[in-house]
């Protein structure tokens, strides 16, 4: 069995399965891998089929210490923090320079979180029902210390609901449910998951045409925190009719002075440095974003939206309304509700 391998997916569903034959487990907010390890040769491979290894090099010799001599091993790439799991520090490490990596990997170090296995020495088990599957997992990691974990499991419905509603302030932002008796069957996505979803009130500030030409492609949204008005993401996705339609309902909102705008700062290079803003150069292109239009600070709107990392929008947020009886200054970052971040290892231990 050799790299690259695309691994199982999950399609989304409203609610969890309550039928037996299922096996829940915590959703990680972090990169998919898939771990090979062939004696000392230890390879990480993304979702993509894109190399790991030169990015995540602290996990090598804990991988190859802990896993058997060969074997194949799908899971999630995570990083700690102070509140849970970061999905900004882990995609810090996504970075062209050794010498920043080798930084990182020191004072913000990656973990492993297993999930499922593919392969133990000569033994292929990707025709192996899940359930089966998730047993030699269990056996082969089961004095597994950090970096590397075993992702908790449980047949419980409860139990799953309950980790959904608790674990979420520590970086799991649904439940996967998988079919026990599943072979893994590469890219297929007989896995469901279920992610938290959330509205929230929120001040539109600016706009992007669509790179076609054709209407409005996102809107540039903002909580206040105090007097400072936060940009915490887009709103995007819309159909080409929605798309013209946006073009009319915000066009005596445009502002032609930026200096007039709470971002106004924005305009200076400067400000690009210090954090990632709209019209930044892309980490993974180079290249300079298309620029914004700015929105005067009086029109609100109601998004629906998965996850905050950090204060920003994890995704980008789906157009719900208009909100015209709410004003922009109510839009704080009070109104969001936030899960209390769990102990990672109340986190990792659950469900043993």
């Amino acid at each position: 069995m050799m790299p690259p391998i695309s691994p199982m997916l999950a399609r989304n569903a409203a609610r969890l399965p309550t039928d037996d034959g299922w096996i829940f487990e915590p959703k990680w907010d972090g990169f998919r891998c898939l771990v090979f390890r062939d004696g000392d040769e230890v390879e990480l491979w993304s979702r993509h089929a894109k190399p790991f290894n030169r990015y995540f090099p602290e996990l090598a010799d804990p991988l190859r210490a802990q896993l058997p001599a060969r074997a194949v091993v799908d899971g999630e790439l995570v990083v700690p923090s102070g509140d849970g799991l970061s999905f900004d520090l882990l995609g810090q490490r996504i970075h062209p320079a050794a010498s920043r990596v080798e930084m990182l990997a020191e004072t913000t170090p990656a973990r492993f979180v297993a999930f499922d296995v593919l392969a133990v020495g000569d033994e292929d088990l990707r025709d192996v029902p899940f359930g089966d599957r998730r047993a030699r997992l269990e056996a082969l990691l089961t004095d597994a210390v950090p970096p590397l974990h075993l992702t908790p499991a449980t047949t419980d419905h409860a139990t799953a609901t309950d980790w959904f509603e608790r674990f979420e302030g520590a970086g799991v932002d649904g439940i996967i449910a998988k079919p026990i008796g599943d072979p893994y069957a590469e890219g297929s996505r007989t896995q469901r998951k279920l992610k938290h979803q959330r509205t929230a009130d929120v001040v539109v500030a600016g706009m992007r045409w669509h790179k076609s030409g054709q209407g409005v492609g996102s809107l540039l949204l903002g909580l206040w925190r105090g007097d400072h008005l936060q940009h915490i993401g887009v709103a995007s996705s819309f159909t080409a009719a929605r798309r013209v339609e946006l073009v009319s309902e915000v066009e005596d909102l445009r502002l032609d002075d930026v200096s007039e705008h709470p971002w106004a700062a924005w305009s200076d290079e400067a400000a690009h440095e210090a954090q990632r803003l709209p019209g930044a150069p892309s980490r993974w292109s180079g290249q300079r974003d298309a620029g914004w239009v700015p929105l005067r600070i009086a029109r609100v709107a109601e998004v629906g939206f998965n996850q905050l990392t950090d204060g920003r929008l994890r995704h980008p947020a789906k157009f719900v309304r208009w909100r015209p009886d709410k004003p922009p200054h109510d839009c704080t970052y009070d109104q969001l509700e936030v899960a209390p971040p769990a102990e990672l290892d109340q986190v990792f231990g659950a469900g043993s």
